[in-house]
């Protein structure tokens, strides 16, 4: 049930910009997102009112805004963002 990921140009900048170890711990947030995004120990919920993304992932204090397509199985990452600028 693996999905592949895209990380669009903004949310990439947004992931480069930040300390290597919170990069780290983000990238594997995504891996196992990736891998099964079913997965009940991950920390996902679906937004209701945002205009950017339909999901979240919280990893840390950071959330990982994305959309999923199950037809073709793809994740696309839209925006990585601290929680307090996350729902603004």
């Amino acid at each position: 049930m693996k999905y592949r990921v895209g990380i669009a140009k903004k949310a990439k900048k947004e992931l480069d910009s930040l300390p290597i170890n919170t990069q780290e711990n983000i990238a594997e947030g995504i891996g196992k997102l990736g891998n099964n995004p079913d997965d009940a120990a991950l920390d996902v919920k679906k937004l209701k009112n945002d205009p950017e993304a339909d999901y979240r992932l919280r990893v840390g204090s950071y959330r990982i805004k994305f959309d999923r397509h199950n037809t073709i199985k793809i994740i696309s990452i839209i925006r990585i963002v601290h929680r307090k600028d996350a729902y603004r």
